[in-house]
């Protein structure tokens, strides 16, 4: 049965599950916190039998199909007080729940809170989910030793996840470099090789991570090399990409590709950073490797937003 009317139709009454449908639609069926940094679960300020959940906001899914999504959000640290242990261990499930009385439940959204953080407890020490059936999002897996009654940080597990994470793609292009043959040096890397192949950025106050791939198109190569490449982002260095070949009496060209994964620091999000490349000799062979006008570097950096 298609529902009736479609928003936005003026003089028409609209139910709330189609604005719920419509957060559905808008969220792309998704559910999970709205930023990275959203609804952390801590231990309180002052260790003791509960958490604190942060500031942040979060869809969850209704459980029926047709419910559609809630929006809800936290102001602030929110306490969530959790049973100590006695002689045995214990682990509980911290999550978003809401209960809607249309769907389950019986509370009363005019005097009671339909959307709340709850507590499973007794659950299974690998639990990441919340049970079937329940429309709710998992934020936290506490686990306590017996005889427990201070959560700490190290008994937390993060579960949260994002309903949206953000993704970025930045290509830079480098090109005509003038002459410049790598050195003879062995065991040592020659940084910034070549000369000019260094390219500013700017990391996104969302991300978290990157995967980065750069390469290097039109090396010209004669004779047998054995070199390694790497690149170098914010000070880290990447993993080395090597070219060996074998002797050949012609100038040839050849291409080198790098590939690392980086996770940005709290302290860079947000601002410019800088990528360079650097080579150094395996052996002293007697091979030649050189850059020139011809020669292009190519960076593709993918940022991607995650938990912290």
């Amino acid at each position: 049965m298609l529902i009736q009317p479609p928003l936005m139709v003026t003089g028409g009454i609209h139910p709330a599950r189609a604005l719920r449908m419509m957060v559905r639609d808008l969220s792309r069926g998704s559910q999970g916190i709205t930023e990275g940094g959203d609804l952390k679960v801590r231990a309180t300020a002052t260790p003791g039998p509960g958490v604190r959940v942060g500031n942040g906001s979060a869809i969850v899914r209704g459980s029926v199909f047709g419910q559609g999504s809630y929006t809800q959000y936290n102001s602030g640290d929110h306490p969530v007080p959790i049973a100590p242990t006695g002689g045995t261990g214990r682990t509980d499930l911290i999550c978003l729940r809401v209960e809607d009385p249309e769907y389950e439940g019986n509370r009363d959204p005019i005097k009671d809170d339909v959307g709340y953080f709850h507590v499973i407890p007794n659950v299974s020490a690998t639990t990441t989910t919340v049970p079937p059936g329940m429309t709710a999002i998992p934020l936290a897996r506490v686990t306590q030793p017996a005889n427990c009654q201070t959560i700490t940080d190290s008994m937390i597990t993060d579960l949260r996840q994002l309903a949206n994470p953000r993704r970025e793609r930045r290509v830079r292009t480098i090109g005509a470099f003038g002459w410049s043959p790598i050195g003879d040096q062995v065991g040592v890397w020659q940084e910034n090789w070549p000369t000019g192949a260094k390219v500013a950025f700017d990391v996104p106050s969302w991300a978290t991570e990157a995967s980065v791939v750069t390469t290097l198109h039109g090396l010209r190569v004669s004779g047998s090399v054995f070199i390694g490449f790497r690149q170098v982002i914010a000070g880290v260095i990447g993993n080395e990409a090597q070219m060996d070949t074998d002797s050949v009496s012609f100038m040839s060209r050849n291409d080198i590709t790098m590939v690392d994964q980086f996770w940005w620091k709290p302290e860079q999000r947000g601002t410019t950073q800088t990528l360079t490349v650097q080579a150094g000799r395996y052996d002293p062979s007697a091979g030649s490797i050189d850059v020139n006008g011809n020669t292009t570097l190519v960076s593709d950096i993918d940022f991607v937003e995650g938990v912290y």
